[in-house]
């Protein structure tokens, strides 16, 4: 155990070598231009992967729980390579669609045990009341990491549109490496009963049981919704607006940035504001960049989407301490993969949709007409979670 302090360096590492996504800027215009998808098909395709990752989400956090943390993101990293190498020759939605199952498939299996692995490693130094803060910083080592690959995406996309995935591969092969120095940490176990009685215990517990964590889980999966369909629309919104190519990669580091140094401030801002100030800044950030969206049809329009990564980056690290305290020791991954899991499913059922309305009536009335529906949903899940949070917060188990 003497080289457990090393995990929280190393978990920043990875997180900065997972999001460093050379693809990310310009991949919507690669599935349009070369793979010839509409932007029905390209939400349809992130549905699917959503799907692949629903399907394995919270098995792969309850796994995750069982062999290990290590064990989960040296899977993680193995898929990851797979996945990213396959798109070196797609040429077709088929292809296409394997490689986003296997990445998929790789994001189960890091999504909940990064943070887990962290949470455990500052509890066994005695140190968890400063967790807020080193989540904040792997969302922000994660950021910077997605800012950097995304600098010069345009230009290595307009030299080589092969390229990028080429050197996704790479890096893959690096988080590998990283996280192959990871240890495990002593934790709890869960009690002797059969994996499908434990699993079915720890969900019914977070949707049923723990009010406040059931609400947590939902207002931060609509949050998550809202900042998330952007990452698929602003590079067709770009298109549209005249926005040159060679802007691409530097808008997307912008945005990318934007959310490292909001997850860096996240813990202290909500030091100042609190649950409930916190709360309605992203009820304001969210109707702020849709609206702007919506109405802006300039080429400058795409700011308004900072608006929306600004809260994505101060939403993550409040939004996690809640459920990080709500959660067991035993059974922190598989809690944390439910969020993610509520997430997927809504984006499968709602995704889709979204691209179809892009197609009909155009990216920018899409966002007008998104702003309509998240102004019903999110003021009424943010009053049954600011219902719910406990006056003195729970210790963890």
């Amino acid at each position: 155990m003497k080289n457990l302090p090393a995990n929280i360096r190393n978990l920043y590492i990875f997180s900065f070598l997972q999001m460093m996504l050379f693809p990310m800027a310009i991949i919507t215009l690669f599935w349009k231009d070369h793979i010839g998808l509409t932007l029905t098909q390209i939400l349809l395709l992130q549905g699917i992967f959503s799907v692949a990752t629903l399907a394995l989400d919270y098995p792969a956090g309850y796994v995750s729980d069982r062999v290990g943390y290590r064990c989960a993101l040296n899977i993680a990293a193995a898929l990851g390579i797979a996945g990213w190498a396959i798109y070196i020759w797609a040429d077709s939605f088929a292809t296409v669609l394997l490689a986003e199952i296997v990445l998929g498939m790789s994001l189960s299996f890091v999504s909940g045990s990064d943070s887990a692995l962290l949470f455990e490693t500052l509890r066994e130094q005695g140190d968890e009341q400063s967790y807020a803060r080193h989540q904040g910083r792997m969302h922000g080592f994660a950021q910077v990491g997605e800012a950097t690959g995304a600098v010069l995406a345009g230009v290595i996309y307009a030299w080589d549109a092969r390229l990028p995935f080429i050197l996704q591969v790479a890096v893959w092969a690096l988080g590998l490496f990283i996280t192959r120095q990871l240890v495990e940490t002593p934790r709890a176990h869960a009690p002797a009963r059969s994996h499908l009685a434990e699993a079915l215990a720890t969900a019914r517990y977070a949707f049923g049981e723990n009010r406040h964590l059931r609400y947590t889980i939902l207002v931060n999966t609509v949050l998550g919704i809202a900042s998330f369909y952007p990452v698929w629309l602003i590079q067709p919104y770009m298109q549209h607006a005249k926005v040159p190519l060679g802007w691409f990669g530097p808008v997307w580091a912008g945005a990318n940035l934007t959310v490292a140094l909001c997850a860096l401030a996240s813990h202290r801002l909500y030091q100042r504001l609190g649950d409930r100030g916190m709360i309605l800044f992203f009820l304001a950030l969210v109707a702020a960049g849709y609206l702007g969206l919506g109405l802006s049809a300039g080429i400058w329009g795409f700011l308004f989407y900072y608006l929306l990564t600004c809260m994505r980056g101060l939403r993550g690290p409040m939004m996690l301490t809640h459920t990080q305290r709500e959660s067991t020791s035993a059974n922190r991954a598989a809690t944390l993969s439910l969020q993610s899991v509520s997430f997927r499913l809504l984006f499968v059922v709602t995704g889709p949709l979204a691209g179809k309305l892009a197609d009909k009536v155009g990216v920018q009335d899409c966002f007008y007409l998104l702003f309509y529906g998240f102004l019903v949903t999110l003021p009424l899940l943010a009053f049954l979670f600011l219902k719910n949070v406990p006056r003195t917060p729970p210790q963890p188990s």
